[in-house]
């Protein structure tokens, strides 16, 4: 099994700071181009007349190019290494989001969709996998909750960008350009420092899926309650009776919890012997968040205090789920799960809000919380019957 560079093979105590603050910073950068690229896009579609059918299938490229990027990801940086696949993933995302400008034939965003969100999955996956190498086992949870503040904090910055650049003209083009060009610096001057894959995968992609079941169906109901809970929620509290404005506060509740809570769970999380028994706790108050919306749904403070802890415990799932991961694998093993971890990332943002959609259609507006129940307790049966079946395994 491979080791990376510079002893970051999960047995070191002390935090390799340049190689941690490289990952972090590169991801944030181009977090904040994609907080700014989707709904620069949707609006400019919308502008041209493209009906939203069209404009939902072009987003759904999303999911499908993470999808086809994640297997192959721990393959090239084995071939290319850690950081040059990084910078080669840098140059076609921000060569690919300048092109939306030029491409004004609506197919031609389709293909470019594909290399941007492609590029940008080898992006996330191989600085997950950076940070989780350089992290010391004993302060994983830590520096993955730090990593998950400062990357929500950078999806913050990309809408609040295009609030002031709008969609006119080149220009919000050129800065999500430009921004994520700067991820290139922090991985070139630590490029030396960048985990180093000299052997390949022990075992097939498909197979790391189950390898470490309780991280990855984490992420795989984090991705569908966050691209389904947040896109649909605003229909969903409208419908209740909420005004706009009270939709929206809440929804900025939802993300407060998101980013208060990452570094403490990851504190947390280093503080146990067995991640699984803080992530099963998560999944049971995402189940009782979910299932007690109904009932809040005439109590605006009282919801916005249980989505306050409610958001955390969502994100929490990604965060430690990701901590419980590199507790269990390293090297090249570590780099094909990351791209599994990823890969369910993916499938549950597709499976989610086509779930949820279904479910407000079938049973009312409150199929909405129902459904996101579904998801958790799905999560819940999983985590403890791995808790009391495996007690030494994932």
């Amino acid at each position: 099994m491979s080791k990376p560079k510079n002893g970051a093979n999960g047995h070191r105590e002390d935090i390799h700071w340049p190689s941690l603050v490289a990952a972090i910073s590169a991801i944030t950068a181009v977090g904040i181009a994609i907080g700014l690229g989707l709904p620069l896009l949707s609006i400019i579609l919308e502008k041209r007349g493209i009906p939203s059918t069209l404009i939902g299938l072009n987003s759904a490229m999303a999911g499908i190019a993470a999808m086809a990027a994640a297997p192959v990801t721990t393959k090239l940086a084995h071939d290319v290494g850690v950081a040059r696949t990084m910078l080669w993933a840098v140059v076609l995302s921000a060569a690919s989001a300048l092109g939306f400008y030029y491409a004004e034939a609506f197919w031609m965003w389709f293909p470019l969709r594909l290399v941007f969100h492609g590029a940008t999955t080898t992006l996330f996956i191989l600085s997950e996998f950076w940070i989780n190498a350089a992290a010391p086992p004993s302060r994983r949870g830590l520096v993955l909750g730090i990593y998950a503040t400062v990357l929500s904090v950078g999806f913050a910055c990309g809408p609040l960008l295009f609030s002031v650049l709008g969609s006119d003209g080149v220009l919000p083009f050129l800065v999500g350009a430009l921004a994520i060009l700067v991820a290139a610096v922090p991985i070139f001057i630590a490029r030396r420092e960048s985990p180093v894959l000299d052997s390949k995968p022990e075992q097939h992609f498909l197979r790391y899926i189950f390898l470490v079941p309780t991280a990855t169906v984490a992420v795989f109901v984090f991705g569908a309650v966050e691209a389904g809970g947040l896109s649909l929620f605003p229909i969903y509290a409208t419908r209740t009776g909420f005004t706009e404005a009270q939709a929206a506060l809440l929804l900025t509740v939802m993300g407060i919890g998101n980013m208060v809570f990452q570094i403490p769970l990851g504190m947390l999380s280093d503080k146990l012997k067995d991640r699984r028994l803080l992530l099963s706790i998560m999944a049971v108050i995402g189940l009782c968040g979910s299932l007690a919306l109904p009932w809040l749904s005439q109590n605006w403070a009282l919801m916005a205090l249980v989505l306050l802890f409610w958001g955390g415990c969502v994100s929490g799932l990604y965060t430690v789920g990701l901590s419980h991961l590199g507790s269990r694998l390293t090297g090249a093993d570590l780099a094909a799960a990351n791209a599994a971890f990823v890969f369910c990332y993916a499938v549950g943002t597709v499976a989610g809000p086509q779930g949820i959609g279904a479910a407000i259609d079938i049973a009312g507006n409150h199929g909405f919380a129902w459904a996101i129940a579904g998801f958790f307790g799905l999560y819940v049966l999983v985590s403890i019957a791995r808790l009391l079946f495996k007690p030494k395994q994932a």
